[in-house]
């Protein structure tokens, strides 16, 4: 897989271009800052880009902008970002654009390169990865609005669960429930966010763009 990595840190910067390799990923290119990464997706159209948070020139939200950017320009581009923040406004924008192929995980809770390969093989196929915490501040801003608030509280924990890409077994064994029950509440929020049956997965893909896209 060809990987852009865009972060500020040279040592991370770094870190991960030796690492990547070394997990199998070829590393197309290596920026610090938000427009370098526009530019870069355009010219190298990586497979999937690691992008920071914070970044020049502003030291605030520019590379989550600079990623949606770049989606904008090259509708498609997964990318993945770590960060050490939750940026909400501009992450559900992300997450949330239609797209797939996006991810949020917190650096600080990424605790193991299993963590780190999943993340990108799930992103880069067109997936959606969330880590907990960004789903749970996420969650607290649209858990009462429009279609969400048909939801039962259970079945918030399922969706959020959903959310986080977790599969019927793993949110199961998360909630300590059945997978039949899972399964229940599963087509219940189907209902709910009046998702017509046109695939399984493309309806959990819906819901959670829902879920994400409601404020």
């Amino acid at each position: 897989m060809r990987v852009l990595i865009a972060d500020d840190s040279v040592l991370l910067r770094e870190g991960l271009a030796r690492l990547l390799p070394e997990l199998g990923h070829e590393v197309i290119g290596a920026v610090g800052d938000g427009p370098s990464l526009v530019d870069a997706v355009v010219e190298l159209e990586p497979d999937l880009a690691l992008v920071d948070v914070r970044m020049p020139p502003n030291h605030r939200d520019d590379g989550l902008v600079a990623a949606i950017e770049a989606r904008r320009r090259r509708p498609g581009t997964p990318v993945l970002v770590l960060s050490q923040y939750v940026e909400e406004s501009y992450a559900a924008e992300l997450l949330a654009d239609g797209l797939g192929g996006a991810g949020y995980l917190l650096k600080d809770r990424v605790e193991d390169l299993d963590t780190l390969e999943s993340a990108i093989e799930t992103v880069a196929s067109g997936g959606t990865v969330l880590d907990p915490e960004v789903v749970a501040q996420l969650f607290v801003q649209r858990r009462n609005a429009g279609p969400l608030s048909r939801l039962t509280p259970r079945e918030r924990e399922v969706l959020a669960l959903m959310a986080e890409g977790r599969s019927n077994p793993a949110i199961a064994d998360q909630l300590v429930i059945s997978g039949g029950a899972v399964e229940k509440h599963i087509g219940n929020i189907f209902t709910k966010l009046d998702l017509q049956p046109t695939g399984e997965e493309h309806r959990r893909v819906l819901a959670v763009l829902t879920y994400l896209r409601e404020s």
